[in-house]
């Protein structure tokens, strides 16, 4: 019975990550460029249980044998499928299309006045008060001579990236794509950074001015999902019940001494 107890309630744990990353992903549906995740669950190792300061003659070593406690959150995965490309008409929109690997490169504060790469599929930016092309957050968004600058109103961005002024290119987006983008490590704001299996590639990609990338979470699946992790958390909780029920009935009614 107390093994089932702590399978019962390891599953709940399990249930509730789960019920986290699906919130996570209705609370982001709307997020340019998010990213959905999903737990993927795995059997628990097997735990070796010992008797605490039992060392009688029958059993010396104390140990009771194996305890199986289920399911355990394996890893989040997340999807780094394209979403759907809206058209907004605004020149500083810009979506990578036809490349589920490739992201855009932002500079983000490290502190004492250094910075890091970033990288995110978000193209929602905008200028700041020098005329740097920023993201939503601030952070500066990098081309192939740093930070980017545009100084007129007439711009265009070509299929590869370039940024045309006055019929000039004055600097290209630094796309990094990588060959495996389950690598990368969300780190929050919508960005993403590297590991140390992370590897690039040549980006083969399109950009796009004028649209913005949707996010590839799908409401109704998610809705569902979350039902069913109701639904198995419940069930789990029942079994929980029920076997404490039984316990107690073991401890103060058939082991009462008459």
């Amino acid at each position: 019975m107390i093994r089932g107890l702590y399978t019962s309630g390891w599953s709940m744990l399990a249930n509730s990550k789960q019920m986290d990353v699906v919130s996570n992903n209705l609370a982001n549906v709307n997020t340019a460029a998010y990213k959905k995740d999903t737990v993927i669950l795995e059997s628990f190792p097997d735990a070796l249980v010992r008797r605490v300061n039992d060392r009688s003659s029958s059993n010396p070593s104390g140990r009771l044998g194996n305890v199986q406690l289920g399911n355990d959150v394996g890893e989040v995965f997340t999807y780094y499928n394209q979403g759907q490309l809206q058209k907004t008409d605004n020149s500083f929109d810009m979506a990578i299309e036809n490349c589920n690997t490739a992201f855009f490169t932002v500079a983000v504060p490290a502190g004492n006045g250094a910075y890091r790469e970033c990288y995110t599929r978000d193209g929602s930016f905008t200028l700041n008060s020098n005329r740097q092309l920023v993201t939503k957050e601030g952070y500066p968004v990098m081309g192939q001579n740093g930070v980017i600058t545009i100084n007129s109103e007439d711009f265009s961005v070509s299929d590869d990236g370039s940024i045309v002024e006055n019929g000039q290119i004055v600097d290209r987006l630094l796309i990094r794509n990588f060959t495996d983008a389950t690598t990368l490590r969300k780190m929050g704001s919508n960005l993403v950074e590297r590991t140390e299996n992370t590897q690039e590639q040549q980006f083969d990609g399109i950009v796009r001015q004028g649209y913005l990338e949707q996010s590839n979470v799908n409401s109704i699946n998610e809705m569902i999902n979350m039902i069913t992790i109701m639904r198995s958390y419940e069930a789990n909780q029942k079994i929980f019940q029920a076997q404490d029920g039984t316990l107690e009935k073991a401890v103060n009614e058939i082991g009462v001494v008459r």
